[in-house]
């Protein structure tokens, strides 16, 4: 039994649909149908030469052809004219308006809401574009890096701030994950929690700790996560300060009031012991015993008068003070190596110059200090005059310049010594690698320069042997904290 084959679908016929005009075409020529009919037949049998009856008759129809031609342009005209308005509204261009809007007419309050839809639409991009330029340039302003991430943990967006903490610019930022930026921590930590970023910046301010906060919104229907990072190293610092302050004050006095006697009895016992008949070794091993007690308890005199210092700091008087003749005079202060001043721009601004001072002489001092461990005495006095213009490593030994910006004024002072080998200790309290060192000198100096509303940075020099430190003051009152 031979099998049939299934019978071909038949596709359903695609209904044909007039376009709007022809429709409106066929209902006039409908429309004028039948009185043209009538017109033909009464025209026809009228006497009349047969030229006189196809003329009218031809005329009849002319006038018909343009009637119909009138009625399609008033009626396609306006809806071409509100379809090119909406076709610009969609394209976000609210400059085109529908003509003949006027009321109590079907299509002039057609036209009348087409135009009102057409200026709500314009206010509110004007107030969108109003309220993004608000806050694009409030997050522009906010002195705390922040960072917004698509789900993919790619950066879409970054403020000056956190460009600034990064060293690169929003342009080559944008598009990079946050792992190749070094802040994969921060999608991470747990929020409203402290933060370290291994930023690798060659900078004692990447050790910074952070303050973490992270929250999520959506943008086109994707949801973003939000970082917002506070630099809180300088109210910690502060805290610890005040920590300081407290302990010196249980301590600073009963530690005094009790070295300044074992100092002063162990010096009498050994003027005596030498006046007293004992025996010779004997003798010598008291008064070794004495002198080291005596040694001991003056150097952790010294060592409580610099914690004092450190932790009894006050603050700033503020006053005029002359940039180049605060230099040269801190710079004439160290007399061990010559210590060579960059001229810079004649600067008057508003600081403490006492607390300057001590903080210049706290750096140079250092530098110097860097210098001697590889140069000898008689290369380091080598003649330098006071305004160098070479970098070369013969010619600097100690350099200090600054330059002046809009708002801030930096210091910047060099050294070709043998440069840190620990950053992150640098302003660690008590911490030094001189064997006579207190290690509160750069402590000192940071202080110093954050009373004033600055900061300081230190480094290794790039390119070159040595260290370079970064001191950047504010030139107005009203910039310092």
């Amino acid at each position: 039994m031979a099998s049939s084959s299934p019978a071909p679908k038949v596709r359903p016929r695609k209904r044909v649909r007039l376009l709007y005009e022809h429709r409106v075409n066929l209902y006039c020529f409908l429309v004028a149908l039948p009185g043209l009919l009538v017109s033909i037949v009464l025209v026809w049998m009228q006497p009349w030469a047969l030229e006189s009856r196809l003329a009218l008759i031809a005329l009849e129809l002319f006038v018909w052809w343009l009637l119909a031609l009138a009625l399609q342009e008033q009626t396609t005209r306006p809806l071409q004219t509100l379809s090119n308005v909406i076709g610009a509204l969609r394209e976000e261009d609210y400059s085109f308006r529908a003509r003949n809007a006027v009321a109590e007419d079907a299509l002039g309050e057609l036209s009348l809401e087409v135009n009102a839809l057409a200026d709500m639409l314009s206010d509110e991009k004007i107030r969108a574009i109003e309220a993004t330029a608000l806050l694009q340039r409030v997050v522009d302003e906010i002195d705390a890096p922040l960072f917004a991430f698509d789900p993919a943990s790619v950066l879409r967006l970054v403020n000056p701030a956190g460009e600034h903490l990064l060293r690169q610019s929003k342009s080559r930022m944008l598009g990079r994950s946050a792992a190749e930026l070094k802040l994969q921590k921060c999608l991470t930590a747990g929020n409203e929690s402290l933060v370290e970023l291994d930023l690798d910046l060659n900078l004692n301010d990447s050790q910074a700790r952070w303050l973490l906060r992270r929250s999520s919104f959506r943008q086109n229907g994707v949801p973003h996560t939000l970082i917002v990072l506070s630099d809180v190293s300088r109210a910690l610092r502060e805290e610890e300060r005040r920590a300081w302050q407290r302990l010196i004050r249980v301590l600073g006095h009963e530690l005094s009031n009790s070295l300044a006697p074992i100092k002063s009895i162990a010096g009498s016992l050994n003027s005596r012991i030498s006046a007293t008949a004992m025996d010779p070794e004997v003798r010598n091993d008291v008064q070794h015993g004495l002198e080291i007690i005596e040694a001991r308890s003056a150097s952790l005199h010294r060592f409580l008068e610099a914690y004092r210092r450190l932790a009894q700091m006050p603050a700033p008087v503020l006053r005029e003070v002359e940039l180049p003749k605060l230099v040269a005079r801190v710079a004439t202060l160290e007399t061990r190596i010559k210590v060579c001043v960059h001229k810079g721009p004649d600067l008057v601004f508003i600081a403490d110059p006492d607390q300057l001072e001590q903080m210049l002489i706290n750096l140079v001092r250092n530098a110097a200090d860097a210098v001697l461990e590889l140069s000898s005495a008689a290369v380091a006095m080598e003649p330098c005059t006071q305004a160098v213009d070479s970098d070369s490593e013969v010619d600097m030994k100690v350099r200090v310049r600054w330059d002046v910006n809009e708002s801030e004024v930096n210091l910047l002072i060099e050294d070709n010594g043998p440069g840190l080998l620990n950053p992150a200790n640098v302003f660690t309290p008590f911490y030094t690698t001189k064997p006579s060192g207190s290690g509160v000198g750069l402590v000192l100096s940071r202080q110093i320069a954050e009373a004033h509303g600055g900061r300081i940075e230190i480094s290794n020099r790039n390119g070159a042997r040595g260290c370079l430190v970064k001191v950047v003051l504010p030139l107005t009152p009203h910039q310092q904290r």
